[in-house]
């Protein structure tokens, strides 16, 4: 596990829940009347961002959707790392033209994920074929199809490139979540033995030191170990450094077994045994209803407070 938070190799940043689109197993709830934060408070999170990033990953709610405040965090982005980090865009696809990827290309995006190819979203991918013909038209590279995993992909020079990908019933989005909509709507993933955690976009590796990339989450300006995030975030990435905030979640040993994809042992420290804690994933469905459970009974252990 890493002791020093200014390098973070990859950050996953939910920027706006605002959206064009209102898809029934939205984790965030994200639509038309979505949760936003200020253009002043986007610009507080990033300067409170690690001194080194290898990649930003710009997402919403719909990026696109929020498309004056976007154009604001990608100016500041380029103005604090000066191309030092590369910036993903990912987007339904909905609201994308050939003016407006001309304006993020300029802007320093070079990884366009298209997040809306399944039966959610409202256009099911029927624009699939018209966005692959504009980004043939800027010569963005579109052999990758799958969203970017391996460090040695972003950590090495990339030329423009953009994929494809979207929800199916057992793997919707790496292993749905009973979180936002997806919970309201009663179409979460029950299977207790399936481990959000040990995967990318899950706690895995979020204080680095594993297999997989160092990735962080923040929802908003809420900093999370993963995606669906903690019942309490960790921080508040407007008011405090991240690289701060990571360094005192490293000193939490149930934030260290979270960062070694075990969200079982992570109740161990403070009395609360894995075997309780795979009983209670058994009854409840879910190993992230299991962790919304041991948060609310343990949030003082859990979360170090500055």
């Amino acid at each position: 596990m890493k002791t020093d938070f200014t390098h973070c190799e990859s950050i996953y940043w939910v920027f706006t829940q605002l959206c064009n689109d209102k898809c029934d197993h939205c984790y965030n709830s994200s639509g038309p009347q979505g949760e936003r934060i200020s253009a002043q408070d986007c610009f507080r999170i990033i300067r409170n961002l690690p001194e080194q990033v290898d990649r930003l990953i710009l997402s919403g709610g719909e990026p696109l959707a929020d498309r004056a405040k976007l154009y604001l965090i990608l100016d500041e982005i380029q103005a604090k790392y000066q191309g030092r980090t590369q910036i993903m865009l990912q987007t339904n696809g909905d609201l994308l033209n050939g003016d407006i990827l001309d304006k993020l290309i300029a802007k320093g995006v070079t990884r366009f994920d298209i997040a809306s190819i399944d039966r959610y979203h409202k256009l099911s991918g029927a624009r699939l074929m018209t966005l692959a013909d504009l980004f043939e038209s800027r010569g963005v590279n579109g052999d990758d199809h799958d969203p970017l995993i391996e460090k040695a992909h972003y950590l090495a020079e990339n030329p423009l490139s953009w994929g494809y990908w979207g929800a199916t019933e057992d793997m919707w989005l790496g292993g749905n979540w009973a979180r936002g909509r997806a919970l309201e709507k009663n179409i979460w993933l029950r299977d207790p033995s399936h481990n959000f955690c040990a995967i990318l976009s899950g706690a895995k590796g979020f204080l680095g030191g594993t297999d997989l990339p160092q990735e962080i989450s923040i929802q908003l300006w809420k900093i999370n170990p993963c995606c669906p995030g903690t019942k309490f975030p960790l921080g508040d990435a407007r008011r405090e450094k991240v690289a701060d905030v990571l360094l005192r979640a490293s000193k939490s040993e149930i934030m260290q077994r979270l960062n070694q994809g075990e969200p079982w042992k992570m109740g161990e420290s403070v009395g609360v045994t894995e075997a309780h804690a795979h009983a209670r994933t058994e009854e409840l469905q879910n190993v992230c209803l299991w962790c919304d459970e041991f948060f609310g009974q343990h949030q003082e252990s859990a979360i170090l407070l500055p």
